[in-house]
């Protein structure tokens, strides 16, 4: 493990877990993470973003260098408890993604709790995947809340009968909102950034009375019989390290062919902060990018 990758656990662990531990504000969330976005997300040189709307759903489409609209697409869908986050914060990786894998990728901003509670996400990100996949082969990818969103959008396509994706990934993904795990304790004090005595009132934003055990807000009650291959990765010292377990264990029980990798003391969506901050973030990325492209010549992009 890289010194960096020392040095920005202490960073997250001083200031950003101790910050998320006292904000109270959703709109500052939201301003503050955009402006951390814009200060330490760097796309890489020669990408370009275009912004519109799907289906009435914002969303901006990421093309990293020398990339062309066409072939299979990656849906991304962005974390942030489902209360923070854009296309913009998470935009930088996606290109760096996009470029990697020789894939456009599509990030919509689905509408935010509190303001829009549950199940807004999901039906923002089900518009945008339906409209997505009439025209193209789709890759869903999501981290933390957006990758509980992704692996929920999967149920839904397959309990629907809808045309399924070409794939899933998912960094750090959110999947329980009883927060059972066992890491979620075990992993409180050695977790870099997430503070986990937060993680209850994140989820009673977005739920609003609404039961955490609805499968379409944790993908870990749902059923997966027939989903495509999933790839999801973790930090051993998360607190969101059983959600990534225990979904693959249920994914593998509906018969779903699941990569996990789980690193050693990696931040919470580590690959956001990119190879120059962290060399490790790099590496994930073009180990999943390598995934991505292995299968899209599987599927014959078809």
């Amino acid at each position: 493990m890289s010194l960096r990758r020392r040095l920005l656990n202490t960073f997250l662990r001083v200031f950003e877990k101790r910050y998320l531990a006292r904000a109270q504000d959703p709109m500052d969330l939201r301003r503050v993470f955009e402006r951390k976005a814009r200060r330490w997300f760097r796309a890489p040189k020669g990408s370009r973003f275009v912004s519109g709307q799907i289906d009435g759903v914002p969303s901006t489409w990421a093309f990293g260098p020398d990339v062309e609209d066409r072939g299979p697409v990656i849906l991304y869908l962005h974390g942030g408890g489902y209360v923070f986050g854009s296309s913009r914060t998470h935009r930088a990786m996606l290109a760096r993604l996009s470029g990697l894998a020789g894939l456009p990728a599509c990030l919509p901003d689905y509408r935010l709790a509190p303001e829009h509670p549950f199940p807004a996400a999901l039906e923002d990100a089900l518009a945008v995947y339906l409209e997505l996949s009439a025209q193209r082969p789709v890759i869903i990818g999501g981290d933390s809340a957006g990758g509980g969103l992704a692996l929920a959008l999967l149920a839904e396509t397959l309990k629907h009968r809808m045309r399924r994706p070409l794939a899933v990934f998912c960094f750090s993904p959110l999947t329980d909102m009883t927060f059972a795990g066992d890491s979620v304790v075990a992993n409180r004090e050695v977790e870099a950034m997430l503070p986990a005595a937060r993680a209850g009132e994140l989820a009673d934003m977005y739920l609003q009375g609404a039961s955490p055990r609805d499968p379409r807000a944790s993908p870990l009650f749902a059923r997966f019989q027939g989903g495509g291959p999933v790839w999801l990765t973790v930090g051993d010292r998360e607190i969101l390290l059983d959600d990534t377990r225990r979904m693959s264990d249920r994914l593998r029980a509906d018969g779903v062919d699941v990569t996990e990798v789980i690193e050693h003391d990696l931040p919470h969506v580590w690959p956001i902060f990119g190879p120059t901050l962290l060399p490790e973030a790099g590496e994930t990325l073009s180990d999943l990018a390598n995934w991505i492209t292995r299968l899209s010549k599987t599927s014959g992009e078809s």
